[in-house]
């Protein structure tokens, strides 16, 4: 009865065939300086950008960049290369309400922020004028969290990965009660279910299950794990090695096929956005990371309505130039 019910969860949760159909990259917004997050903001279908490494929230209109949010703290992640990294994972819990995971602050005082977001072509606010904030605060035992990489909700809760405490990957949970949230904790320890560092990626699937990215060691390749929870109680339904080696981000197309970006801190140029196909040999469940596309260092994607994906990544710019971009795929996948 196990076996049959993680195959069905698997056969559910990714695709049922591979999207081989040809796609259209075009770059949306170029310029940007380690953008790390993506969101679209419900009615309007704004692209919204965490500009991390620029210290601000920009949306996306017509092309055009408009930062909504500025000043927020800045520190360096990584251990060379280093990146420059303030505001992280977005998410919308309702048109104006904009939940924004944080990286500028140290361990323990990083926090996870909510705005009401100006109107299209209002003034932007600084990042102190959130509406809440929460943090999650070292224990006579645990470590305080900070990088809050990933966001994302269910409609219930607001899940976050975090990269604090090494020996736990939390991931936390967050209430959302009548557009804001509550009782901000952490849900579950990655680290001790998989046995590997670095939950990053986040997505909810279509069933309602939590999927999470384990990045790994990034001095190791190919050690990329895929996750599922129960999204209610953080039971460990099904764990499965994907054969990528930093997974940063997680999104389902709405066709119901999962997509993952792979960094690829080893070799970035290796990099790239992949389709993960389930296999079952044996009775055994396996993932097929079939490459789509190639990308210079990818950070967050999300799905639009109408099919588009966006993606962020970091790239490489010349002189004092920022190399990073928001891209757009067309639908398709």
């Amino acid at each position: 009865m196990r076996t049959s019910i993680l195959s069905i969860i698997a056969v559910l949760a990714f695709s049922l065939a591979p999207a081989w159909a040809d796609h259209h990259v075009t770059t949306v917004v170029d310029g940007l300086d380690n953008p790390a997050g993506i969101a679209i903001q419900p009615e309007t279908g704004h692209v919204f950008v965490s500009d991390s490494g620029a210290s601000r929230i920009i949306r996306v209109v017509d092309g055009k960049a408009q930062a909504v949010i500025t000043d927020f703290p800045v520190d360096v992640y990584g251990k060379g290369p280093m990146y420059n990294i303030g505001p992280l994972g977005l998410v919308f819990i309702d048109k104006d309400t904009l939940v924004v995971g944080g990286g500028g602050l140290i361990d323990g005082e990083e926090l996870l922020r909510v705005y009401k977001v100006p109107a299209a072509g209002q003034a932007a606010i600084k990042a102190d004028k959130m509406e809440e904030s929460f943090k999650l605060s070292p224990t006579d035992d645990i470590k305080g969290e900070g990088n809050f990489y990933g966001l994302a909700s269910n409609g219930t809760h607001v899940f976050v990965t975090c990269n604090g405490d090494d020996t736990k990957g939390w991931v936390s949970r967050a209430v959302i009660k009548e557009g804001k949230l509550a009782n901000y904790k952490r849900f579950l320890a990655t680290k001790e279910a998989t046995e590997v560092d670095a939950p990053v990626a986040i997505a909810i699937s279509p069933r309602g299950e939590l999927v999470i990215g384990q990045m790994g060691e990034i001095t190791v390749p190919g050690d990329g794990l895929l996750t599922f929870y129960n999204a209610k109680n953080g039971k460990l339904l099904l764990n499965l090695e994907t054969g990528l080696s930093d997974i940063t981000a997680l999104a389902y197309s709405p066709k119901g096929q999962l997509y993952a970006t792979d960094f690829n801190w080893l070799n970035t140029s290796e990099g790239g956005l992949y389709q993960l196909i389930s296999k079952e040999d044996d009775g055994k469940q396996s993932i097929e990371a079939k490459k789509i596309e190639s990308l210079d260092k990818a950070t967050a994607m999300t799905f639009a309505a109408d099919g588009s994906l966006y993606i962020t990544v970091i790239g490489t710019g010349e002189g004092d130039a920022k190399g990073g971009k928001l891209l757009k795929i067309a639908p398709g996948l």
